[in-house]
């Protein structure tokens, strides 16, 4: 093997064994709260030595935003996958299933933003988080705006639209989670498809008595 395909696979090693330390430590923070995993927990679910993991990460804090841009591209990658001309049903279907799929995901960020924010963590990663997001939100608006001009959405700025559908979502993700109402709504699945309807109407001209 020569030199450059030794770097190569070693490289390559490098990148499978970053991925594979995000996503044990994403799972061990669903499964015991973010605040009680530590970085021992996070090497013996990898099967590597504590110190491994700091010659990929400085700090937990760094973890979760890896994380958080993670998601935040894989948001991304939905969004270049739908063509800007397809209908609202599709892009609040899509949206709202990839915020609700996976509540307990969704909802460990939503809690790590405030406390990442607040403590000034690694503000290069903030930075690149809050850019990717702005990113997202700027495409997404563009679809909104097409369906206002389309006259299939309420005349109203798109970040109404928007907000109003992560308003949806954030409240289903929580709800799904909660043991006193996750019991009182009863079995989820249908719940969800029901409440993904009301997304799909939501903003409709016609729904909202805006129509001509």
């Amino acid at each position: 093997m020569t030199d450059l395909a030794r770097a190569t696979q070693k490289a390559r090693e490098f990148r499978q064994r970053e991925q594979a330390i995000l996503d044990c430590a994403q799972a061990l923070f669903i499964e015991h709260g973010e605040e009680k995993v530590t970085v021992e927990m996070i090497a013996d679910k990898v099967g590597i030595g504590k110190g491994t993991i700091y010659k990929h990460f400085e700090t937990k804090n760094e973890i979760y935003l890896l994380l958080m841009i993670r998601y935040e591209e894989e948001l991304a990658d939905l969004f270049r996958r739908i063509d800007m001309s397809e209908d609202k049903q599709s892009l609040v279907r899509e949206y709202f299933t990839f915020r609700v799929q996976d509540a307990d995901k969704y909802l460990l960020f939503d809690r790590l933003e405030s406390k990442l924010v607040a403590d000034k963590a690694v503000p290069a990663l903030v930075e690149k988080l809050h850019a990717i997001r702005a990113s997202n939100l700027e495409k997404l608006s563009a679809m909104v705006s097409m369906q206002i001009k389309a006259g299939k959405l309420a005349d109203v700025p798109p970040t109404y639209h928007i907000a109003a559908a992560w308003a949806l979502a954030h409240g289903a993700s929580a709800l799904t989670k909660s043991g006193f109402y996750g019991q009182f709504v009863g079995e989820q699945e249908p719940f969800l498809d029901f409440l993904l309807n009301v997304a799909v109407r939501m903003g409709n001209k016609r729904v909202l008595g805006l129509g001509k």
